[in-house]
């Protein structure tokens, strides 16, 4: 970080494999300062930026953005399209073209303008070999629509013949998510100060753990991911199982329990 800050040393073992943000803010952010919305949504690039550096210092392997959601469609028009004017800047600047930095976009390509699903193909053609950090930007996404559409692809095999309906599994409605290698999320990060998770990635985070702090977007920097994945290090992670008391004042560990888990701690 520009002030000399450094990541904290974390062991790659414990570090989150896959955290996803939920950048809330920006809005509120620009009319705090006078400034009309689409200010607030510039200032939040530059805060997605910074994270993408700070996901790089610390060693993160996969960084999920909600960056335009399905419902976002029903904003002012102007605004709607200050973000996707935004966007297809970004994509076309490409910051991150010096970096090991993989590029993905998850989301329909129906309602978005053709010249940045373009630039969408091109950024995720032209960084698919990259091996560091994938980014991915969650754009005319929707968590339900992501749902729905599975479902209907599960049913197309079936009317098909190639599934046997009772006998569908949770492993056959992953493989056919619309981006069925996208690593279940086990941080979700929401800034602004909200603590709701608003329809992002539901099949992802029914294991995340939540993270919920109350700066706007645009003012995050590095150090505040770097806060967010030394919080999900303190956390006991069991996923359902029973946690071992181990030896005296010792660490504790998960074990497996024959009883389903439930949403009691």
């Amino acid at each position: 970080h520009p002030s000399g800050e450094r990541p904290p040393g974390i062991p790659p073992g414990d570090l989150p494999s896959h955290v996803a943000v939920i950048m809330d803010g920006n809005g509120r952010w620009a009319q705090q300062r006078g400034l009309p919305r689409h200010e607030g949504h510039r200032a939040g690039a530059d805060a997605v930026r910074e994270v993408v550096h700070g996901a790089l210092d610390i060693g993160l392997r996969h960084l999920t953005l909600y960056t335009f959601s399905t419902e976002n469609w029903h904003r002012d028009p102007e605004e709607v399209d200050a973000i996707l004017d935004l966007l297809r800047r970004e994509l076309t600047e490409n910051p991150f073209r010096d970096l090991d930095v993989r590029l993905r976009w998850h989301g329909r390509a129906g309602r978005l303008p053709p010249d940045l699903v373009d630039v969408l193909h091109l950024r995720e053609r032209t960084t698919r070999a990259r091996t560091g950090l994938t980014v991915t930007m969650c754009i005319d996404y929707g968590g339900r629509d992501e749902l729905t559409r599975t479902a209907a692809a599960l049913a197309g095999r079936a009317r098909a013949g190639r599934l046997e309906p009772g006998l569908i599994a949770e492993d056959d409605f992953a493989r056919h998510l619309p981006l069925a290698d996208l690593p279940d999320v086990d941080l979700l990060w929401r800034t602004g100060g909200e603590q709701r998770v608003s329809n992002f990635l539901p099949w992802h985070t029914a294991y995340a753990e939540l993270h919920f702090t109350p700066g706007l977007w645009p003012d995050t920097d590095r150090r505040d991911l770097w806060q967010a994945i030394t919080a999900y290090t303190h956390r006991q992670r069991h996923h359902g199982a029973t946690p071992d008391p181990g030896p005296a004042n010792g660490p504790s560990t998960a074990r497996r329990s024959t009883a389903p888990a439930g949403p009691g701690g």
